[in-house]
């Protein structure tokens, strides 16, 4: 299993993060959901990034290419082995940042990957 952490983490059923959060759970994936929303999803809190973890396997982006620059440090630092970029968070600039630091950027959309057994 991949431990992952959601960017882009809500409360909110509507959302994809929300459908991403309750799936990898689901599939027995261990989760770490980061967002500006407080509440939990799928049985875990909500944090707000800061708190480095050293066991993340994936990052998958929920939040716009806008909002990413206040990530990029708090991505690195955490040094998944891949970052999933969503449909519309697709970002040139923080794939170079990935590649040059060794942690493959993955254009693709979690909940596909996860319902055709390639996650």
């Amino acid at each position: 299993m991949k431990n992952t952490l959601i960017i882009g983490a809500t409360p909110n059923p509507s959302r994809y993060a929300y459908r991403a959060a309750q799936m990898l759970k689901q599939k027995g994936h261990d989760i770490v959901n980061v967002g500006i929303k407080t509440g939990a999803v799928a049985g875990v809190d909500i944090e707000q990034p800061g708190k480095i973890h050293d066991d993340i396997h994936t990052i998958t982006l929920y939040i716009g290419p806008d909002r990413q620059p206040d990530y990029y440090e708090y991505i690195l630092k955490t040094n998944p082995k891949r970052v999933i970029f969503n449909p519309g968070t697709e970002n040139p600039e923080l794939e170079g940042l990935l590649r040059t630091n060794a942690i493959e950027p993955v254009e693709a959309c979690t909940l596909v990957l996860l319902s055709i057994g390639q996650y």
